[in-house]
């Protein structure tokens, strides 16, 4: 307790300058965190000239709309020992047989390395030979089936 007789404690340039040296200096701890944390999860750029990539985009379109043409459709799913299963079916829903099938699995954060997979099947029903670690995939698709070709980019987890 203290006492009334004495007189009260002022408030100082000292203590004007502790407040604003703490407030600042958690402003640059916490900045300072955040940038260690981006960077270390940046995997890496996704193309290395965007106005290149721009002018190729009307391109990339077409394909798109002409792979939507096909009217294929896909069923990809991950198997409990982790192999990629997909089921591939035409604009029919008729199984696309004899298709080949070819596959990249990437880490969306570059963290562990590429993974190219290959599969097998019948029947318009494909299982991967290798398997995927633990963790979230990317996985690109080169599927082609008489003359015609699809690309797709489906995530795992």
């Amino acid at each position: 307790m203290r006492d009334r007789s004495s007189p009260p404690r002022r408030f100082t340039g000292w203590h004007m300058a502790a407040i604003l040296i703490a407030f600042f200096g958690v402003v640059i701890a916490v900045n300072m965190l955040m940038a260690t944390m981006a960077i270390r999860s940046f995997g890496g750029t996704v193309v290395d000239n965007s106005y290149v990539a721009s002018q190729k985009f009307n391109g990339w379109l077409e394909q798109a709309r002409a792979q939507d043409r096909l009217g294929w459709k896909d069923d990809i799913a991950l198997t409990k020992e982790r192999h990629i299963r997909i089921a591939l079916t035409g604009a029919a829903d008729e199984p696309l047989t004899g298709s080949r099938i070819e596959a990249l699995a990437q880490h969306p954060l570059g963290r562990a390395p590429d993974i190219a997979l290959t599969f097998h099947g019948a029947e318009g029903l494909y299982l991967s030979e290798q398997t995927l670690p633990s963790g979230r995939w990317q996985i690109r698709f080169d599927i082609r089936h008489a003359g015609a070709q699809r690309h797709l980019l489906r995530e795992i987890d």
